[in-house]
């Protein structure tokens, strides 16, 4: 921890260790252990689309899915909350047994010395709210049937925190003590177009991301953002045919959001192509979630 940053946190940097600021980049700095760090993980990656079936035309929707994106994610927090807010001693959920190790998968970061992923504590609930404007029929419940999924793969624990009239930004804080009190500001899931958010125009769907902060050598996730194209995503629930792969997409994006990137093999939803064929989580998925959730306890975060 510098001197002069008496709060433990410093600008929040991306994953090579730029300042993601959109006018200026400077040069990369080399970060002591002990410096407490915020960062973005990895380049948004879009999903290309699938099989366009003369009689599905509403697959021509099936856009794209965007990993998590560093270009999301550009501004910095100088100050934080108490460390370990609601952390329990143990984790308060864990992941199904049978599933570490059996597939492929790949993690968004890993932690400083290569020893597992970064992820959030599985020790505290992950808080999230909603920015329900422009939501097509049925998101909702969508949204929380995707939440439920990802919960259940990786133990950890989900809270809804309810509705915000946030908006998605690209320099969002992670620290908002005005709006949500002294805490992490909870992940924000918000519905969103391309005329809003440019990252949602063309072949994409979605956009996520979380940020991590750095203590003593270890990273933890400490809240993020979902942003759900709803023209795209709607359309898609519209239709009994596709509705499945509607929440596959949601699906998608949470699991970004906890810390899985891309795979090539095209039989996992983290693939980055999407089909209607494919909509839940494969074996490879599965044991990438199910490692996310099997980390240590982060009580000085």
């Amino acid at each position: 921890m510098h001197a002069g940053d008496p709060q433990g946190l410093n600008p929040w940097v991306d994953a090579r260790g730029h300042h993601p600021h959109p006018l200026l980049l400077p040069k990369p700095r080399t970060v002591p252990v002990e410096e407490d760090v915020v960062r973005f993980h990895g380049p948004p990656v879009p999903l290309r689309r699938g099989p366009r079936p003369a009689v599905l035309l509403v697959l021509l929707l099936v856009a794209g899915l965007v990993a998590v994106g560093a270009r999301w994610w550009m501004s910095a927090s100088e100050l934080g909350p108490p460390p370990g807010l609601e952390e329990q001693a143990v984790p308060i959920g864990a992941p199904p047994l049978g599933h570490v190790g059996s597939g492929g998968f790949s993690f968004t970061a890993v932690q400083p010395d290569g020893a597992g992923p970064v992820a959030y504590s599985p020790c505290r609930p992950i808080h999230f709210v909603v920015r329900p404007d422009g939501a097509p029929a049925g998101g909702a419940e969508l949204l929380h049937t995707a939440v439920a999924r990802v919960s259940a793969a990786t133990g950890l624990q989900f809270v809804d925190d309810g509705l915000t009239q946030e908006a998605p930004s690209t320099d969002r804080e992670a620290y908002q003590p005005d709006l949500y009190g002294s805490r992490w500001a909870p992940v924000l899931v918000a519905w969103s177009t391309a005329a809003e958010t440019p990252e949602l125009a063309d072949e994409v769907a979605g956009i996520a991301g979380s940020a991590s902060v750095t203590r003593a050598g270890r990273t933890v996730y400490v809240t993020g953002s979902v942003t759900l194209d709803s023209q795209d995503i709607g359309t898609l629930a519209a239709a009994p045919a596709t509705r499945a792969t509607a929440l596959g997409v949601i699906s998608h994006e949470l699991a970004h959001l906890v810390g899985l990137d891309h795979v090539d093999d095209p039989t996992q939803l983290m693939y980055p192509s999407t089909s209607v064929t494919r909509s839940g989580f494969g074996a490879g998925d599965l044991a990438g979630l199910a490692a996310l959730g099997s980390g240590e306890c982060a009580p000085d975060v």
